[in-house]
């Protein structure tokens, strides 16, 4: 068993064995949320040696099997899920982390860099080849309650939809041996039996690192939150998707830089992939620098702690991470932008921070009335004298804009 297996394997242990404590979930880049007794799933560590042969799979199949497993467990998603990702595997690559295939296809899933699913390196790399398809199988309406077979095809768009069905068995058979045997008949983790209670979330679990407008960066209209490539980028609020765009310039020329690479801080500019929000109380919030395609389409409504993208590093960047805005008075222009932190801190989700720390449920109404307080005590007058001071000539309110100050490392 390779040592990030152990790694990924442990974590997700203690995360089950602690899922919820005094009311509340500790488990990173989750809403708050409070926990009625629920089925316990451990993830027990592979026997001394390694993973054995299961029924006509060997060790390596196994623990590529475990692998897809432990990052199931790792990213909440349902237990129904990690049979679904392990029957596509067996289909799709035999359980081999495969270095070529078909066209351009790599790895377990087979996925395809030309489709915008990762680079080479990272597709062969197993935990970020199932990050990558839990990702998108989640945004699926009601893929749990699918044939597995539809569910896989719904993921994969192969050319041979049916095929994925007669791996079911096996693939239940290998979860089950895997998790030790305590696979709920209902499909779902432990988590599963917590409601969600607070409207809002961290968009992921990560420390702030470049901040709001500092005296080094006075264009940086949001707060930079680093996170390894691939890492899932959720709805921070309940909302609808406004925009979805590709937003990186070769500043050396204006020629489109494209998304289908890095961008790269000394000749690109843009937010890359990026994401907008609109919320209540005309609040905007904006994810850029995805790795990927967003998961989401423009008019599209999504929930708190939706997954909406993969943080990467597109557009103006030197490295994954994801910068995150928030925008008030429904003006999505940098004259709207507000510092995230102190914001996020209002509404009970504050960054760099776990949700279930915040030492308090947050309900709808009260985080409404916090979020509508801050944008109202946020006057025009004081936006505009604070672009006047930064040197920046101040926009109309409510005009929409290219977010053009997504300078991000």
């Amino acid at each position: 068993m390779s040592r990030r297996l152990a790694t990924i394997l442990f974590a997700v242990s203690l995360a089950v064995i602690f899922t919820c404590v005094a009311g509340t979930s500790i488990l990173v880049g989750t809403p708050a949320i409070n926990c009625a007794p629920s089925p316990t799933i451990s993830l027990p560590p592979a026997p001394a040696g390694g993973w054995p042969s299961i029924g006509r799979w060997d060790r390596d199949q196994v623990s590529n099997a475990a692998t897809i497993t432990a990052v199931g467990a790792r990213d909440g998603v349902p237990a129904r899920g990690w049979v679904i990702a392990v029957a596509t595997a067996m289909q799709e690559s035999s359980l081999r982390n495969l270095p070529g295939g078909d066209r351009d296809s790599i790895g377990l899933f087979q996925q395809r860099p030309s489709q915008g699913w990762g680079t080479p390196q990272q597709l062969l790399d197993p935990a970020y080849a199932a990050a990558t398809f839990y990702a998108t199988l989640l945004t699926i309406p009601h893929w749990q309650t699918m044939p597995l077979t539809e569910a896989a095809q719904r993921v994969q768009i192969s050319a041979h939809p049916d095929a994925y069905a007669k791996w079911e068995p096996d693939a239940t058979l290998l979860v089950t041996t895997i998790t030790g045997g305590n696979l709920p008949s209902d499909g779902s983790p432990a988590a599963e039996n917590c409601d969600v209670t607070g409207p809002w979330t961290q968009p992921i679990h990560a420390p702030v690192g470049s901040g709001f407008r500092t005296a080094a960066r006075p264009g940086h209209d949001g707060v930079d939150l680093a996170a390894p490539r691939g890492t899932i980028i959720r709805a921070a609020s309940t909302g609808t998707v406004t925009r979805v765009r590709c937003n990186a310039i070769d500043r050396r020329d204006g020629s489109n830089w494209g998304c289908h690479r890095d961008g790269n801080p000394n000749h690109t500019i843009g937010c890359g992939w990026y994401v907008d929000i609109q919320h209540d109380q005309g609040i905007m919030t904006r994810y850029c620098h995805m790795d990927k395609p967003p998961l989401v389409q423009p008019g599209q409504p999504v929930t708190v702690g939706q997954p909406i993208g993969l943080v990467g590093s597109t557009g103006h960047s030197s490295g994954p991470h994801l910068h995150y805005e928030i925008h008030t008075n429904g003006d999505s222009s940098s004259a709207g932008a507000q510092d995230p932190v102190p914001f996020m801190i209002a509404v009970g989700a504050p960054l760099g921070e776990l949700s279930g720390d915040a030492s308090r449920a947050v309900t709808r109404a009260d985080t409404d009335s916090r979020a509508h307080n801050w944008a109202q005590n946020v006057s025009t007058q004081g936006l505009r004298a604070s672009a006047v001071a930064q040197g920046r000539r101040p926009r109309t309110r409510g005009r929409r804009s290219r977010p053009r100050s997504c300078r991000s490392r």
